[in-house]
């Protein structure tokens, strides 16, 4: 007997419909045989589920053999979201459903020998698949249905066990959907248990921090060990815009399918920091595997990637960074397949001026010889070193302003000044596609929106001159320049404004003379 059920299967960080076909009798007697490109945790789901089934008190057709056929047959399938279908298939070849079928009916879900289901990876993904495909009822473990049920237009159904998982099919009417309010879940889960008034002294650097989350700019703190270079990029996320309903969908697909999100959260909302250690390989960093799976900086999309003592990432590391802080997106290609994960993050790093880290500090010797310096400095390529729109020299903090009582600025209140300044170019950018902040304006929208003064050309040109700035570091300038006037609210780039983005620029060229 032939019967079919459904599931869906992630496919980077989207998912498709899965047609489960599962013929009792086709088989040798006793086999058990899975086809439709199946990797090894769907094949070992045949134990699973003859113990699942047996636990349960159903009966596993052993004497007739099981043949299960997962389509589209030319795409590889993984995880083990697959169990349950396969076994509500074995179920409905025996006359399980009283003659109910499942058309209606997506299922997720991994069985453990008792038959209690076990979350699966990309729920929420499934979910966005299931409406497209217009299939009403999705099923899936207890610990996925918030995520799940994030999407509107399906019903979630939040499933415990395998038996309960058939009394839902055979009785629908007997059970509620789950149903959240996804703003409401946003707003509960936008909180940061950090703040930007924890930092003591600093007005320099909080002040490049302003102008670089107010335009999406890149950063690079460079300071001695304990001048606070890692307090100030963990508060980076607690000034940036709130994240929209959008953002945070597309934030908690890429956190699911990777297997990070928390099973009580269902929503991911605040702006994700990842830090990853400067041990780190390329691959977990962009992302990889046979089966590519999302790396470090598609967690960190629409987000913070904190690169903590630069120098020490290989140098294979940091160049493979090229791509997702030019195009927002990383390509991931295999001979069989070829995956695209989205990587639009702010790139927030922080390295010591030289191999002691005391080059510079006033109360410190440093011990370091040009020679060991420039080592360490070469270590960051011209083009990466390019990419970084702001340096900032983070000294140590002195004991008064350390001791001091006064209260330092909180998070949000900066965070209004960074809102009215993007507010101001989501205006200037109304209409453009892909462009949402002035560090993302391509060299089209340069010429249109930062046109300068005389006085500015000249000043300009002095800094590109002296400072041997390259084409790249130009625009850079001029787009740091634009948000530092949206911050002040001028319509036209001031002199002023061109001298403190430069500013934000010699350090790559002069700090170490």
């Amino acid at each position: 007997m032939l019967f079919k059920t459904f599931s869906a299967a992630v496919y980077g960080i989207d998912a498709y419909v899965v047609e489960v076909e599962v013929d009792v009798g086709s088989a040798k007697m006793g086999d058990f045989t899975v086809v439709g490109l199946p990797d090894a945790s769907v094949k070992e789901s045949r134990e699973r589920i003859k113990a699942a089934l047996k636990n349960c008190g159903f009966d596993f057709p052993a004497p007739q053999g099981v043949t299960v056929n997962l389509a589209p047959a030319d795409i590889r399938k993984e995880g083990s979201a697959l169990d349950l279908p396969m076994a509500l298939g074995i179920l409905g070849c025996q006359g399980t459903f009283f003659g109910k079928t499942l058309e209606q009916f997506i299922c997720l879900g991994e069985l453990s020998l008792d038959g209690t289901v076990r979350p699966v990876r990309g729920s929420l993904s499934a979910a966005l698949a299931a409406r497209e495909r217009g299939m009403r009822n999705l099923l899936v473990p207890e610990a996925n249905a918030r995520e799940a049920a994030v999407v509107e237009g399906i019903d979630v159904y939040a499933v415990r066990s395998l038996p309960q998982a058939v009394d839902l099919i055979n009785a629908p009417e007997s059970f509620a959907p789950v149903r959240v309010d996804a703003r409401q879940m946003l707003a509960a889960a936008a909180q940061y248990p950090v703040d930007l008034r924890d930092v003591r002294g600093q007005l320099a650097a909080k002040r490049a921090l302003e102008v670089a989350c107010a335009g999406g700019h890149n950063i690079l703190f460079i300071g001695p060990p304990g001048a606070g270079k890692t307090m100030l990029a963990k508060r980076i996320p607690t000034i940036l815009p709130p994240m929209t309903l959008e953002e945070a969908i597309e934030t908690t697909r890429i956190h699911s399918v990777a297997g990070l999100l928390e099973d009580s959260r269902g929503l991911v909302g605040t702006r994700p920091f990842r830090a990853p250690h400067h041990t780190i390989s390329d691959a977990g960093l962009i992302g990889g595997g046979a089966v590519p799976r999302p790396g470090e900086v598609s967690l960190a999309h629409h987000g913070v990637l904190f690169l903590d003592e630069l120098p020490e990432f290989d140098r294979n590391v940091l160049e493979v960074l090229r791509q997702p802080l030019e195009d927002g997106t990383v390509t991931i290609s295999r001979a069989a397949l070829s995956v695209t994960f989205p990587a639009r993050f702010m790139l927030a790093a922080a390295m010591n001026p030289c191999p002691c880290g005391f080059f510079g500090d006033p109360m410190r010797e440093c011990h370091c010889t040009p020679a060991m310096i420039q080592r360490y400095v070469s270590k960051i390529s011209g083009p990466l070193l390019d990419r970084m729109d702001i340096h900032i020299e983070v000294p140590a903090v002195k004991f008064r302003e350390l001791r001091g009582g006064e209260s330092a600025e909180p998070s949000l209140a900066v965070r209004e000044r960074v809102l009215r300044a993007r507010a101001a170019q989501l205006e200037r950018f109304r209409g453009e596609a892909r462009v949402f902040a002035n560090a993302q304006m391509p060299v089209r929208l340069i010429r249109k929106h930062c046109q300068i003064s005389p006085e500015g050309e000249r000043l300009l040109e002095n800094a590109v001159t002296r400072l041997g700035l390259s084409a790249r570091a130009h625009d850079r300038i001029l787009k740091v320049a634009r948000t530092i006037a949206d911050l002040d609210g001028a319509a036209q780039i001031q002199p002023h404004h061109l001298s403190e983005a430069v500013q934000y620029r010699s350090l790559d060229r002069s700090y170490w003379a």
